[in-house]
Order: C-alpha cells, then structure tokens, then sequence
C-alpha cells in the first residue's frame, strides 16, 4: 500500500510538472511568433491566438476599476492562494478521491505557472482569446479544470453525520 501511495504521489509531481512545462513552452512560443503580430485566426471570428501581458488580474478587473501598479500585489496574493491550495491538498491527502488529487494537480500547476510568470517577468503571459472571451493562457485553463474537478468530487463525497445522530428513516 506504502509503495502505491508513493507511486501515485510521483505520478501527480509529475502530471504537475508536466502541466507547467506546457504552460511555460505555449507561452515561450506565443511570445516567439506572436508578440508584435496579427492575431493569427483558428477559426475565424471565434478563436484565435494573440499575443498579449497581462500585468492585471482576470478580466482586468483592477484597471477597469481604474486601479494600477498592482502586480507585484498580484504575485503576492497569487502565492497566498497557491499556500492555502497546497495546505487544503496536504490536509486532505488520506481522504481525497482520485479526482480530487487530480483537481489539485490541475489547480497547483496553473498557480505555479502564472506566478512564476509574474516573478520571472513582471506581467502573465495570455494568448488565447475566444470571442466575447478575455484573451487567456494554459495555466488559466488548468486552474479552471482543477476547480471543476474539487468541486465535482466535493459534491461526490458522502457527507459526515455528527457524532451521536442516527440516520434519518426514510
């Protein structure tokens, strides 16, 4: 069981790795054969790829409130929650579904891709824009899977009674 747990806790370091490395090579490339171009067109008038720095947040919420200068802000809330996501992932290592640690995965390796972006950088890189979409990245793909997957296999959980209820007859 001991050899199971560590095999299934390598798989998932490596599934995050991996993830990172995607997102890290999609924006290098984006960066490489778009910044300064055209939006090049994938199907035209719904997506396409643009190269674009986001020094915000999602959806450019703190410039559309006409608040700047928040990045280095950015990064350091950013880490937080990449904190409190590892610590709830450690809290729940016994107990989670495959799903669950598989949601984490996903989550974790999205934070670590934006915020080493901001670190290394300054700003996140984002390049795919959908139409009526702001334009977005690997990692925001991965922290949005993560988050489905948590929150599908929280609704999956059976729930806990309180000590000393008795069933409900039904």
């Amino acid at each position: 069981m001991a050899i199971a747990r560590s095999v299934a806790k390598l798989l998932l370091l490596t599934f995050v790795t991996f993830l990172v490395g995607c997102d890290h090579a999609t924006k290098h490339a984006a960066q490489t054969m778009l910044a300064g171009k055209q939006p090049f067109a994938l199907v035209p008038g719904w997506l396409d790829l643009r190269y674009t720095e986001n020094h915000d947040s999602a959806f450019s919420l703190f410039a559309r409130a006409g608040v700047h200068g928040m990045s280095g802000w950015l990064g350091l809330a950013a880490s937080l929650v990449l904190v409190l996501l590892l610590v709830l992932w450690f809290r729940r290592r016994h107990d989670a579904t495959r799903l669950e640690h598989l949601g984490f995965a996903f989550a974790v390796a999205g934070a670590v891709g934006n915020i080493a972006d901001r670190v290394l950088r300054g700003y996140v890189v984002d390049f795919i824009h959908v139409r009526y979409w702001p334009v977005f990245n690997v990692a925001d793909i991965a922290v949005v899977i993560g988050v489905a997957l948590i929150t599908i296999a929280s609704f999956q959980r059976p729930r806990q009674r309180e000590p000393g209820s008795t069933p409900q007859a039904g």
